[in-house]
């Protein structure tokens, strides 16, 4: 592991050490992403906000889903290798 990587994960520890309320501090990053997805499937703001709700919820879904078989590919290819 580089020193570059060790003192990263210094730096992450310490500061979750610290840290009484982790929900409360990486809310602001939840609702950034949240935003994200109403923003793709509503950019105008003209749905209704339950509209916006469920389809945002699905963009995240696919989202995630995407991600996910990326990461299974990844794994596969590298096993193949």
């Amino acid at each position: 592991m580089s020193d570059r990587s060790q003192i990263a994960k210094i730096a992450a520890n310490s500061r979750w050490a610290r840290e009484t309320d982790r929900s409360a501090a990486t809310q602001p990053a939840r609702d950034g992403l949240n935003r994200r997805f109403e923003l793709e499937v509503d950019p105008d703001g003209v749905l209704p906000v339950n509209e916006r709700a469920t389809r945002a919820l699905s963009a995240r879904r696919a989202h995630f889903q995407r991600l996910a078989l990326k990461s299974a590919q990844a794994r596969r290819a590298k096993r193949s290798a």
